[in-house]
């Protein structure tokens, strides 16, 4: 029943060519940048993981974190909401060039479909995108005189999410809007793999007060003091530094 792990590397050994991964995260709140990190410091002895599709609400910022991930062309697919952030810059860049796949999914509807994956919900119907380019290909059905889309559950191999407290067990408690995708990734995912500030023994989390149940993840490892995305772009910061 203890799900701590010892270190970054060991939590995201698993994770191989091909799977489908969830980042949590909204902009730099609740990214979780070691885990990132050391998915692509793997890639860098190893090879691997590589051809992943990545489920995150947008395509990365500046040189580290997501944006890093994708620079180093481990991402095949992005399924997110939000490309065009503040610095999106490598994202672009790749997806102009032909190098990776954009499935543009509106925030609300990614999240629903995220939890609809964690709810064992195949398909649920949206009036979100009817008429427009994103509702093209897909079931549309007529409900009360309303046009609804269908879109279908998003479920992963891995979700790779970032919480504030976490007991051995498995038990979340996020910081404030740090928690946005973090739950119901962990849902959706077969593998939740959660960073904390501080691992507490079980007992420690007023039951209360937990946002995700230790039944919805599969590992937890510390990083006490865990990096801020924006605070490493204004320190023009790049993962994995160039040697010197």
């Amino acid at each position: 029943m203890d799900k701590t792990i010892p270190d970054l590397a060991t939590a995201v050994a698993g994770i191989e060519d091909g799977m489908t991964v969830m980042i949590g995260g909204f902009g730099g709140s609740g990214a979780p940048i070691e885990l990132i990190h050391a998915l692509i410091d793997r890639f860098l002895t190893t090879g691997s993981p590589k051809n992943l599709t990545v489920v995150n609400n947008n395509a990365g910022n500046g040189h580290v974190g997501l944006a890093a991930l994708i620079e180093q062309g481990m991402v095949a697919k992005l399924i997110c909401s939000f490309p065009r952030s503040a610095d999106p810059r490598v994202f672009t860049e790749l997806y102009l060039a032909g190098k990776i796949e954009l499935e543009l999914v509106p925030q609300g509807t990614l999240a629903e479909r995220i939890r609809a994956g964690g709810a064992g919900i195949p398909a649920f119907y949206t009036p979100t995108s009817y008429g427009t380019d994103l509702a093209k290909g897909k079931k549309v059905e007529e409900f009360d005189g309303r046009s609804y889309v269908q879109e279908r559950w998003l479920k992963a191999d891995y979700a790779l999410v970032k919480a504030d407290r976490g007991d051995r067990l498995g038990n979340l408690t996020y910081r404030m809007a740090a928690r946005n995708f973090g739950p119901l990734m962990c849902m959706a995912a077969k593998n939740a793999i959660v960073q904390v500030s501080e691992v507490v023994e079980p007992g420690s989390i007023d039951p209360e007060t937990v946002v995700t149940p230790g039944i919805f993840v599969q590992a937890v490892v510390q990083v006490a003091n865990p990096a801020q995305e924006e605070v490493l772009n204004r320190a023009n910061a790049v993962y994995p530094e160039a040697a010197e």
